[in-house]
């Protein structure tokens, strides 16, 4: 059987998605995730597009091993040096070069002819050629260009040193059938086709990002990119855990194999819903809530007698795990750490010291501790950065006669500043109109505010999502305490400390 690369561009694509700015750490938090699931190659930005991208990538590419990383640029001199300075200490860093070839942006965006397109195309990678053999050419808006202009274009820069040639449908315009088709007229009209792989980049404007990469698939596709929970520009790209489960589940019907351990996935989702902001709808296929939930009488008497009467995929296939776990308030530092060791999540020293910290304070106040618990806390501590301001200590007053008070005190760096107290609309506004009012930081506008219990029961711990625009850009940032309201406040906290972070780049 074939095997097919998966090429992960949650870190480059999907930061575009509207309203995510992911800081250095986050990226690299993600990036290490990835490369645990084993995907092949990590995009892991676009350095030249800011300066905070390029130590983003380069900090990806120094830290991440047992993967390809790769870096976007367009076809100049420029770009491509920005791009090959960021990842060329990277165990295997490739170079990903890409300019428009549909006569829609030919002639709108960049007011070139087809052999003015052909030739920036080839120099880009003889250019790029000097600096390392793995090269990537994207033909953008391929989908929607003139099939013997592709074919014309991918040989000579195949030619040239390209040795994979990426067909993307960058706007979601392609049907499978059509799409498919196209795959396999490329590589019917390009001689030198055999020389480099074909890859496929879909985007889900009509929701048909996954079927038209699996189509391609079908037709001779050997790399796919995708994105973690499907985001990215717009309406985002093909999903990574829908592509990889299907070719898993349907390896019958494909006969395609892939090498990735699925069994990351659902951490994986967790971890880039958590530092994107983006909350996954109940019934998103593979990572939903819902996913492997059953409702209906019929459908849960089914499952009991035979789990794939209903079910194609066994939650422990994506890393899902709902038994209850033997630790508590009276667990010690080994029991945690064998319960680290078994689900391979690790920590240094420092992380793990403050990690059993936040364990034990949990534990104080929960009677039973779940595996989602425990995930919870990893997930908030996963990436170290310079915080500049820690939650001290917080008092809220609120009632249904009572004005919403806040009472707020914070550390800067180190130091405990003075208390603050504000009023507002409500307790959570209060909360972060008095957050405001200590760090002094204007133009801060809330975009989005959500809480969600983690576990079930009284007890659970609460989730707090926060998304606010600074400075006109959007930062995130998410806690998880049994005290929704000192979940909010860390969460407003965190993304007022990514601004400050993500500024100081």
């Amino acid at each position: 059987m074939s095997e097919v690369k998966i090429f992960d561009t949650t870190l480059r694509d999907g930061e575009q998605s509207p309203g995510v700015t992911l800081i250095p750490e986050e990226k690299l938090a993600i990036a290490r995730q990835l490369a645990k699931m084993k995907v092949n190659v990590i995009e892991a930005g676009f350095p030249i597009s800011s300066p905070g991208d390029f130590e983003a990538v380069k900090l990806v590419a120094e830290n991440v091993s047992g993967v390809e990383v790769a870096a976007l640029a367009r076809c100049r001199k420029a770009d491509i040096d920005r791009a090959w300075e960021a990842v060329k200490n990277a165990e295997n860093p490739r170079l990903h070069v890409f300019i428009a070839s549909s006569p829609i942006h030919l002639k709108y965006k960049l007011k070139l002819t087809q052999a003015e397109v052909l030739e920036k195309a080839v120099a880009a990678v003889e250019y790029a050629a000097k600096y390392t053999e793995n090269i990537e050419f994207s033909a953008e808006d391929a989908s929607r260009s003139e099939i013997d202009f592709l074919a014309e274009l991918f040989n000579a820069v195949i030619a040239a040193g390209a040795k994979v040639i990426n067909i993307p449908d960058t706007v979601g315009y392609a049907v499978p059938g059509e799409f498919g088709s196209l795959i396999k007229e490329i590589k019917a009209k390009t001689p030198l086709i055999e020389q480099a792989e074909i890859s496929v980049h879909c985007h889900n404007d009509l929701g048909l990002a996954v079927a038209n990469s699996l189509a391609a698939l079908e037709n001779g596709a050997t790399q796919v990119e995708v994105s973690v929970n499907g985001i990215g520009e717009r309406a985002g790209n093909a999903a990574l855990e829908e592509i990889v489960m299907a070719l898993y589940t349907r390896q019958d019907y494909y006969d395609l194999t892939i090498t990735q351990d699925t069994t990351q996935i659902a951490r994986l989702s967790k971890l880039v819903a958590s530092s994107t902001g983006i909350s996954l709808q109940a019934n998103k296929a593979i990572v939903g809530a819902n996913a492997f939930a059953h409702e209906a009488g019929i459908h849960q008497d089914g499952v009991i007698k035979e789990r794939t009467t209903y079910e194609i995929m066994d939650a422990k296939t994506i890393g899902l795990d709902h038994n209850k776990l033997v630790l508590g308030k009276h667990s010690g530092r080994h029991a945690l750490k064998d319960f680290l060791d078994k689900y391979d999540y690790q920590l240094d020293e420092a992380s793990f010291a403050s990690f059993f910290s936040r364990f034990k304070e949990l534990a104080d106040k929960k009677k039973n501790i779940s595996q989602a618990d425990i995930i919870a806390l990893l997930d908030d501590q996963l990436y170290e950065y310079q915080k500049t301001y820690e939650l001290e200590y917080i008092s809220v007053l609120t009632g249904k006669i009572l004005l919403p008070t806040a009472t707020v005190r914070l550390k800067k760096e180190g130091e405990i500043i003075q208390s603050a107290a504000c009023n507002g609309d409500g307790p959570i506004d209060a909360i972060f109109q008095t957050i405001n009012e200590l760090t002094g930081i204007d133009e801060i506008k809330l975009i989005s505010y959500k809480i969600d219990a983690v576990t079930e029961g009284r007890d659970a711990l609460g989730e707090a999502y926060v998304a606010a625009e600074i400075a006109g850009k959007v930062y995130t940032g998410h806690s998880s305490q049994t005290d929704i309201t000192e979940a909010s406040a860390v969460a407003y906290l965190e993304a007022i400390n990514k601004y400050l972070v993500y500024t100081s780049k």
